[in-house]
């Protein structure tokens, strides 16, 4: 097969810096007040390449588009941003994916970490297309 019939996945990374609180049974106290991380997030897309361009996706696009999204991030407390609901890593990343999504409808990972604590989360969207194709078929 040639390169230019393959898939490719190409990523940008971002980091932001934000406080919430969060409700929860394990640690309730030290959850519940107010503090804050430093989270990483990378943005995955994925496709062939443009027969003209040779780009998956623009690179200007996806970092304009990964900065519109950071700003509404960015030194903010997360439990008062617009739609976010829960400020935990499974809401950051469909936050993130559903803001993306009309401008780049080919994302097929969204991974939010906090490095200090070990912790990470993937939306992994690629596979979820493929287990929906898949249920389709069947159907």
């Amino acid at each position: 097969m040639a390169p230019d019939q393959m898939n490719y996945e190409l990523s940008q990374k971002f980091y932001f810096e934000a406080a919430h609180t969060l409700h929860r049974e394990i640690d309730a106290e030290g959850s519940r007040r107010v503090h804050g991380h430093t989270y990483h997030a990378q943005i995955f897309v994925r496709g062939r390449p443009d027969p003209t361009t040779r780009m998956v996706v623009d690179l200007g696009l996806l970092r304009r588009e990964i900065e519109r999204v950071r700003d509404q991030l960015d030194h903010r407390f997360l439990d008062e941003v617009p739609g976010l609901g829960a400020a935990t890593l499974e809401g950051l990343c469909a936050y993130i994916y559903r803001n993306l999504s009309c401008a780049l409808p080919n994302i097929s990972r969204v991974r939010v970490e906090r490095p200090a604590s070990g912790d990470c989360c993937d939306l992994d969207l690629a596979m979820a297309m493929a287990m929906h194709a898949r249920e389709e078929a069947r159907i």
